[in-house]
């Protein structure tokens, strides 16, 4: 029997496929933070029948990027990105993605000696610390008031407007986890800071924004310096939006992913459903018109519809077929030193170990051998663990003199960040016009494991608005792509 002629159409119509998007190959060249977010965030923004397949390469043995750790005395301890501040979002969510989020920094829990300001000669500021007070009862109140009082008689009405300042800095960050209803897909790292409100503060340095707002020199020139030699390893003349990440990276509550920060890496890459290639390094990138040829040390060849650069590309050797255009920088090496022992107190003009601050960071002067030095573990009265962050490698006469006695130390020259230089000039998001991308594009506004992957999340936009959006490129809104604001963050 056959159907009535009003069904055939309906009929027909459910005999078609239905429309599925391509399937195309995303590499990826990295696999720290930017790599594994762009990896999540590919993931999670695509439709379910897109069926892309994501290749991750990293040339090391290990995932995480410039997140690593060191191990001493059984103890674990971050070796490149160390800290999170508390409305890192994304790095929230990353870690109890995983089921591995711990308060705290990673200062000593052994106790507290306080923090000091060294010229090189003397502290010139010595904070009061709990130790000192000797187990008075609520010593840890009484201890924040003197410090409080020391601080503001020191440094005034400035320390409330620093806090103004980053606040406000903040504030402005945080547009970049609303909805992707109101927030627009970047082409461009200028375009994402000017929507937000950010760029004026990378065309001057932090030294000028800080005059401009009325905060003392002195105030400048110690504590704001200590923060930036200790984050950057760079003075107050980096450019303004660096510096004031680097503050906020001073505050309190700030905490690290029990087990190491290169754990968020793994656990969004072993989510994210991608091919993995460890000790893979990609020597050259050949645009072939259509796709690209990503070949390796190993010898082997990769074809990818899109390929995107997750790693700095100051400091390795990848051939690109064309050749791509971007603005010379270098990068900030900062030596970080992991000493089991003890300091000698002589050195800092004390007469004993208990004297000394569990932080000790140090004022622009050429002359001093160290931007910082922080207790990480005490694991007795003479044997603690500690960093030494430095701008030159510490040599072992060096270390002589800083400490009396040492069982073990272990040394890491990190390529860490960019060398900020205002007026920042940026490299382009889309290297060559088509789907070659550079997530590290944003690092020279500012360089945190938090700011990488929101980079990549734009990344990730930005490539699926350009290979299925079919809409006119600029800052359009990517419609049917929408971050979920539960996912970003509760507090907002």
């Amino acid at each position: 029997m056959s159907p009535p002629p009003f069904l055939l159409p309906l009929l027909l119509l459910l005999t078609l496929p239905f429309p599925s998007f391509p399937s195309p190959t995303v590499c990826i060249v990295g696999g720290g933070i930017g790599g594994s977010s762009l990896s999540h965030f590919i993931r999670r923004y695509s439709a379910p029948q897109s069926n892309l397949t994501l290749r991750v390469f990293e040339r090391n043995a290990v995932v995480g990027g410039r997140m690593a750790t060191v191990t001493i005395a059984g103890h674990t301890f971050e070796a490149g990105g160390s800290i999170l501040h508390p409305k890192n979002y994304y790095a929230r969510n990353f870690s109890e993605m995983i089921g591995q989020r711990r308060p705290g920094s990673e200062r000593s829990e052994d106790g507290d000696r306080g923090f000091g300001i060294w010229d090189g000669e003397r502290f010139l500021l010595r904070s009061w610390s709990v130790d000192s007070m000797g187990g008075f009862p609520f010593a840890e109140k009484m201890v924040s008031l003197l410090n409080d009082a020391m601080m503001f008689f020191r440094y005034g009405f400035s320390l409330f407007k620093m806090k103004t300042f980053v606040e406000e800095t903040v504030g402005r960050f945080l547009k970049y986890y609303e909805c992707s209803d109101s927030r627009p897909v970047f082409e461009t790292v200028d375009e994402m800071l000017k929507w937000s409100g950010l760029y004026n503060l990378t065309t001057h340095t932090l030294e000028e924004e800080l005059i401009s707002i009325g905060l003392s020199p002195l105030l400048i020139n110690e504590l704001i310096t200590v923060i930036t030699r200790i984050n950057y390893g760079q003075s107050v003349r980096i450019s303004g939006l660096a510096g004031a990440v680097s503050m906020a990276g001073s505050g309190e509550d700030l905490w690290a992913v029990k087990g190491g920060n290169w754990r968020m890496a793994a656990g969004l890459l072993n989510q994210s459903d991608v091919l993995l290639h460890l000790q893979e390094e990609i020597v050259s990138v050949s645009d072939l018109g259509t796709h690209y040829a990503l070949n390796s040390s190993a010898g082997n060849s990769y074809i990818c519809e899109v390929a995107v650069v997750a790693t700095p590309l100051d400091e390795v050797d990848i051939e690109f077929h064309p050749p791509i255009s971007i603005p010379k920088r270098k990068l900030q090496h900062t030596h970080a030193t992991f000493v089991r022992g003890v300091l000698n107190p002589a050195y800092f003009g004390l007469k004993t170990v208990v004297e000394i601050p569990d932080l000790i960071g140090s004022i622009e002067d050429p002359s001093l051998p160290f931007s910082s030095i922080s207790v990480l573990k005490r694991h007795g009265e003479k044997d603690m663990t500690y960093k030494v962050f430095s701008r030159q490698a510490t040599e072992d006469t060096l270390l002589d003199e800083i400490f009396s006695a040492r069982q073990e130390t272990i040394r890491i020259n990190w390529g860490a960040y960019p060398h900020f230089d205002a007026p920042e000039v940026f490299a382009p998001i889309i290297l060559d016009g088509r789907h070659l991308y550079y997530i590290n594009a944003f690092e020279n506004a500012a360089s945190t494991m938090e700011t990488s992957a929101v980079a990549a999340e734009n990344v990730a936009r930005l490539i699926l608005l350009r290979l299925h959006g079919g809409l006119s490129l600029g800052m359009s809104d990517l419609r049917g792509i929408k971050s979920d604001p539960t996912y970003l963050h509760s507090d907002l």
